[in-house]
């Protein structure tokens, strides 16, 4: 079992919780955005969002969900890791060509968990692993 490896038994619950937690930390942003919750300085309250970034949000708000949830799994995470390849290069890249310099680590994160997720798909202790069955 410890050959620098976890066993290939726990592939299953670590998909799991790695899209559970991609969904869940890709919600908070939509909930931040929608919501004002949990509340930022990038988007505060009483200010109206312009409209691209209103559809941001409510990709990442149900988006979010989806995913988490594990339903409808592979077309969501496709479109979310589009949104999120077009998120960096509109909000980040022109500022610097490097993530870390530019903020848009968590953008491009997303954007290849997504793509994983949308060809491997929800995999186990998923709702579309329930419809299959």
């Amino acid at each position: 079992m410890l050959n620098g490896v976890l066993p290939s038994s726990w592939q299953g619950p670590t998909h799991a919780a790695l899209r559970i937690m991609s969904g869940l930390l890709f919600l908070a942003h939509g909930t931040t955005k929608l919501l004002h919750w949990p509340a930022t300085d990038y988007f505060p309250a009483g200010q109206p969002l312009p409209p691209l970034m209103l559809v941001a949000g409510i990709l990442e708000l149900v988006g979010g969900i989806l995913i988490a949830l594990g339903l409808f799994t592979r077309l969501t995470a496709f479109v979310l890791a589009g949104m999120m390849a077009v998120a960096y290069f509109m909000a980040h890249f022109p500022s610097s060509l490097f993530p870390v310099q530019n903020g848009g680590d968590a953008a491009v994160l997303f954007c290849f968990i997504f793509l994983w997720l949308a060809t491997v798909g929800a995999g186990p202790f998923s709702v579309d692993a329930g419809r299959k069955a």
